[in-house]
Parts: structure tokens; sequence; C-alpha cells
């Protein structure tokens, strides 16, 4: 990782976000998803659970957990998601392919809930958030925000709307994962 937080050049010759120059599985998702747009109610609903559940941990322990998180909490479906009772909490606290936290394991299927009572889809919804794109990428690590008003507005607005788990940093990171922002650094190859 660079010093300063500026790109690092990778292996291939490829200069990128230093956190995107680490292990193969952090190459892959800065390279090919990370600031990409994503829409899609199922595909926003993982991100927001993903998010949710990174919280406090380092995102390669839940990158390297997706597939199993996938299958665990029925390919990220609101509808079923929402209908797990006790014996699904029981499953999922069981599962040692994901992380067995109580509390974040019942936001989700809270979540779920609340993504199915939206009075738009989930995907229109947190789009809206989606500020003006910058006119200068950010140069080094420490010219990214954790928080933006953006992030703030999303996260009293989905409390609101019963969800949990979903604080401004977590709203911003959720921002990024999915292209309503582009942090990618100035000099990194996916900048340009």
């Amino acid at each position: 990782m660079s010093e300063s937080g500026a790109a690092v050049l990778g292996e291939d010759g490829r200069a990128r976000c230093p956190w995107g120059a680490g292990p193969a599985d952090y190459t892959e998702y800065h390279d090919r998803e990370w600031g990409v747009p994503l829409h899609g109610v199922p595909e926003l609903f993982e991100r927001i659970t993903l998010e949710a559940f990174q919280s406090g941990l380092s995102w390669l322990t839940i990158l390297r957990k997706r597939a199993a998180f996938r299958q665990a909490f029925a390919g990220f479906d609101p509808e079923r998601v929402a209908a797990f009772g006790e014996a699904d909490r029981q499953r999922l606290l069981a599962d040692a392919g994901i992380v067995r936290n109580r509390a974040k394991i019942d936001a989700a299927i809270r979540n779920a809930g609340a993504v199915l009572e939206l009075d738009r889809p989930l995907d229109e919804l947190l789009w809206s958030f989606a500020p003006e794109a910058r006119k200068r990428r950010p140069a080094t690590l420490g010219d990214v925000p954790a928080t933006t008003p953006e992030s703030v507005a999303m996260a009293k607005d989905l409390k609101r709307r019963g969800f949990a788990f979903v604080g401004p940093t977590t709203c911003y990171a959720l921002m990024q994962a999915t292209g309503m922002v582009d942090d990618h650094l100035a000099d990194c190859w996916r900048a340009n």
C-alpha cells in the first residue's frame, strides 16, 4: 500500500487505488465491480445487507463469504428473506459460511420487510440520493470522505422507513460500491 494513499502499481502494470492492489479478491472486486453503477432490487438489497454485515469487519471477509451469503439469504430476494422465521434465524446463526451475528441477521430480515413496504422501488429510492459527479477525482485516500451530506440523508431516510444497520458511513460505502459515487483515485486505471 502506498504511504501517501495514492494509487499503487500492481504486478500487471496497472495503477490502482491502494486497497485494490492487495489480495487478488480485492483486485478483482476493484477492477470489475467497485464504482460500477448497479441497479435492481435484489442486487441493491444484497449490497445493503453485505455493507451492514461488513460493519466493524474487513470488507475482504465479506467478499470471501459472498457466495455463502447469497445462498443463505435466498439470493437476496427481499420477499423470501422477509418471510424468514425463527428456524431460518437459527439456520443462519449456525452457518459458518457467513458472519453469524444475531443483530445483523435480524437487521437483514427486517430490512427485507422494509424493502417490501417501500412506496417506490428500492433502486429508485437509493439512486435518488446519488450526488452530482465531482469535478475532480480524489488524488489520495485522504481525499475520500467517510460520509457526505447525501449519505447522511440516505441513512436518515432509510431509518425512517424501518431499515437497520444503515448509518451514514455504511450508506456512503454502499454509494461507492454501487457507482452512485466514483471514488477511484485520479491516477487509478479505473478513473480513465
